[in-house]
């Protein structure tokens, strides 16, 4: 009954904090037909691939003292991997942890790890070594094909100031990518009538008609697919209103797992409030700073297809909200670094097919959000179309 109590007043206290916030004009200025900002692929991998020459399994010690263990293979999209693992690891409170973790108590929910909703000394992976990229869990075992190209790390579960004693022992073995091709194939371009922001709203405004967030950037694809990659992406759906939140927040404590989607106020783009808000933060951190955005579905199809109009902030702070004289969060005044956020984690997932930077005419370079903080950015918004 304390740990409930708890978290419901964690919960309200959560949903206080959040309150809106050189180039030619006219131009489409592609950038990449590639996924936008997403780590390199591995052509030396791919090379190998073509060559038949590719290591294909690999036995891996992974300490639990060291952040990431390097498996020295190479991984092309559409590898089918299996991963199987065995050993232990000690921490101070506990012995004998397998590769499938600690089932996480709630005193341990407000612990920040790479995988938050894996047990705590857990074996994870990534595929590639961009502090951006999502990690997951492998655990005893697991089967998955590589959505990317990269060199494939193992991890442990862990905060970033413990260790424990012990190692995994990991055995990997890949089945190549049935056609090399079609990784080295060239992306199709992606195409956006310059004229299309004359439809679209080029900010976003607060619920007394003040003008705040920039339109930065927009996912053309299903809502189904939409949804998706951002989850893919590390990105979570946060909570639409605040008895959601203390609901939400109620029955992650009582199944001992974290709560990190905290609400967002609502703002209006094409006369009406979001319809979807992402954010990614560490569970201690999310009252204070969060990489956060809302997306709206516009009012028209590009190509028969759903288009998505977004706007994407990173709280890092409090200021004065200049409206009222109360406490607000403060944007990083860059915006074009979250705009490349978006697009380096959803890239990432190998879900986006292609995508471009499109200058609007009249860019906004210069402005201030509805609680008076000012920002900036080259104007440019990123398109991102997603695979069918």
């Amino acid at each position: 009954m304390t740990s409930l109590l708890s978290s419901l007043i964690f919960a309200l206290a959560l949903v206080q904090f959040e309150v809106p916030q050189g180039l030619q004009p006219g131009a489409q200025n592609v950038q990449s037909t590639q996924p936008a900002a997403a780590p390199p692929s591995t052509p030396a991998a791919e090379n190998q691939v073509a060559n038949g020459k590719r290591k294909l399994d690999s036995k891996v010690k992974v300490s639990g003292s060291e952040a990431w263990s390097d498996t020295g293979i190479d991984l092309v999209a559409g590898d089918h991997v299996t991963v199987t693992s065995s050993g232990q690891l000690n921490y101070m409170e506990n012995s004998a942890v397998g590769p499938q973790g600690i089932t996480r108590t709630w005193k341990d929910t407000l612990r920040s790890l790479p995988v938050n909703e894996a047990g705590r000394g857990a074996l994870i992976a990534r595929i590639g070594n961009d502090p951006n990229v999502v990690p997951f869990l492998i655990g005893p075992d697991k089967t998955f094909d590589a959505p990317r190209s990269g060199r494939l790390f193992l991890g442990i579960n862990q905060a970033s100031n413990e260790s424990g004693s012990g190692q995994f022992n990991a055995e990997i073995k890949i089945v190549p990518a049935k056609a090399v091709a079609t990784a080295q194939a060239a992306t199709k371009p992606l195409n956006v009538p310059a004229d299309i922001f004359d439809k679209i709203p080029r900010r976003v405004n607060d619920e007394s008609g003040n003008e705040g967030d920039m339109v930065n950037f927009l996912i053309i694809g299903p809502e189904d697919q939409m949804k998706n990659v951002f989850q893919q992406g590390g990105w979570v759906l946060v909570d639409k209103t605040k008895q959601d939140a203390v609901l939400h927040a109620a029955l992650s404590t009582l199944t001992n797992k974290t709560y990190t989607e905290m609400p967002m106020s609502e703002l209006s783009l094409f006369g009406r409030s979001q319809d979807f808000g992402f954010a990614r933060a560490e569970p201690v951190q999310v009252v204070q700073t969060r990489n956060h955005l809302r997306v709206w579905r516009a009012p028209f199809d590009l190509n028969r297809q759903t288009v998505w109009v977004g706007a994407a902030t990173h709280d890092i702070g409090f200021e004065k909200d200049q409206r009222n004289g109360k406490v607000t969060h403060k944007i990083d005044p860059n915006v074009d670094l979250e705009r490349e956020f978006v697009g380096s984690t959803l890239g990432d997932t190998g879900l986006v097919a292609a995508s471009t930077y499109v200058l609007p005419k009249n860019p906004i370079q210069t402005a201030k959000t509805a609680t008076g903080g000012s920002f900036h950015s080259d104007g440019r918004v990123l398109v991102m179309e997603l695979k069918q």
